[in-house]
């Protein structure tokens, strides 16, 4: 079946258009409710969101939704995506709901769920959804509607989860960390997590007005991390996005560190206190300096498709526990059911308070290859997998990178673009490479 509504991350669009509109949501609810009550005699769900102003209106719509179909309704406010995982496990609920648009501005929203397990649904779940919605509503009676209550706490108890995760024998005492929430689902957490365990704190981000999510900060913007590092003399950054389940770090000297670098930081940490880490998992995107890195060290590697989701069933499948995106979307599955920026971010902390060395010094002999990612607008109609010249010039340059480089082209799934990305030890080689290859797209 393909899905109408659903995309990798549950449904997101621009507020107002749909399906982000109030009415599709309250029949959202209540299809989920009615696939709820199939397996389920009272089933509970949790509702959490980020700052954007529309999730007031979509929160309200949902919550009428799931009531009308019998469902029992706890709402958490503003939580980021994996606080809303953390809680649906521990709260026994029988799902978990974030209203978000993730890293997107403050136009669009979306909404995504969560098992009782806290981990994304499969798609069979999503199908099931689907074709209720093209039912007709089903309301229960008035006596068998669900009641909405509020979760007063539920900030607190995802701050001691977070914190929970870093080693207790160690502290950030004498650390200052500048804190970018972008504006976000995080604004009263990522501070309060950090201080806690004893760092200084610089806040930025952490001010959301409902309009300001994601606008010139965190994760997608970490430019501005990077002045306020190098402002308040922190010894380290971080930015989260608007969602908070991803990350960027930035060390004392200004340097920023994307999820790949992170996720090498993470499995060597592992290895050099003795524990087995058999492989990690990356995306078609990852870069290639890392898992020749990894290699050196014994550690498999293996590309999923891009997206945490893919990263996720390749974890799973493997029996595995690191892996991740270099967008900041890190899983350590041994810690959590899915990517947050704030445990990965501990993670990386507790390295340094555990071993003293810098970030710098960790990734010594590490140093990323440079990429140039082409888009290229293919016209109505063409078939780029049939083109001879695009395949002979793929081969010719695989041919010069002779295994100091790649070469990766792949369809967009939301535009007519193709992204055609060449990675090389040699700049040069990348940018012309690249070039080339989208020459050979347009040409036919």
């Amino acid at each position: 079946m393909s899905r109408k509504y659903f995309g990798t991350d549950g449904i997101r669009g621009t507020v107002g258009t749909a399906p982000i509109t109030p009415d599709f949501v309250l029949k959202l609810g209540h299809a989920v409710g009615k696939v709820l009550k199939r397996t389920e005699a009272n089933p509970t769900v949790l509702i959490g969101k980020d700052t954007r102003i529309s999730g007031y209106m979509l929160e309200a719509a949902l919550e009428s939704g799931l009531n009308s179909a019998g469902v029992e309704v706890v709402l958490l406010g503003p939580l980021p995506t994996p606080g809303v995982a953390y809680l649906t496990r521990a709260q026994r609920a029988s799902l978990g709901v974030v209203i978000s648009a993730s890293h997107n501005p403050y136009p669009d929203n979306g909404i995504k769920f969560f098992s009782a397990q806290g981990t994304k649904l499969p798609d069979e779940w999503e199908e099931a959804v689907e074709r209720e919605l093209d039912e007709p509503p089903a309301w229960v009676g008035s006596g068998a509607l669900g009641r909405s209550r509020r979760l007063e706490d539920a900030a607190g108890r995802y701050i001691e989860f977070c914190k929970s995760t870093f080693a207790h024998d160690l502290t950030l005492k004498g650390l200052k960390i500048a804190v970018d929430a972008a504006h976000g689902a995080a604004y009263h957490i990522a501070p309060k997590v950090f201080h806690e365990l004893g760092a200084d704190i610089v806040c930025m981000g952490c001010s959301p007005d409902g309009l300001n999510i994601n606008d010139g900060v965190g994760a997608t913007h970490p430019e501005a991390l990077v002045q306020s590092v190098k402002e308040n003399n922190a010894d380290f950054g971080v930015a989260l996005d608007g969602d908070a389940d991803r990350v960027q770090m930035v060390d004392s000297e200004g340097r920023l560190f994307n999820g790949d670098e992170l996720l090498y930081v993470m499995v060597i940490d592992r290895l050099e206190r003795g524990e087995k880490v058999p492989g990690a998992v990356g995306t078609l995107m990852t870069n290639m300096a890392v898992e020749l890195a990894l290699k050196k060290r014994g550690v498999e590697f293996v590309r999923a498709k891009v997206g945490d989701r893919y990263v996720l069933e390749e974890l799973e499948k493997r029996g595995w526990c690191l892996g991740g995106e270099g967008s900041g979307h890190l899983l350590a599955l041994d810690k959590h059911t899915t990517g947050d920026g704030l445990v990965t971010a501990l993670q990386v902390l507790k390295v340094r308070a555990r071993s003293g060395r810098t970030l710098a010094q960790l990734l010594e002999g590490v140093t990323l290859f440079p990429q140039t990612l082409i888009n290229v607008r293919l016209a109505p109609g063409q078939d780029w997998k049939k083109s001879e010249k695009l395949a002979s010039e793929t081969k010719q340059l695989e041919s010069e990178l002779n295994g100091s480089g790649r070469v990766l082209i792949r369809a967009s799934g939301t535009e007519p673009v193709l992204r055609v990305m060449v990675e090389a030890a040699d700049a040069k080689l990348a940018k012309s490479g690249a070039e080339r290859l989208a020459q050979a797209v347009q040409a036919g």
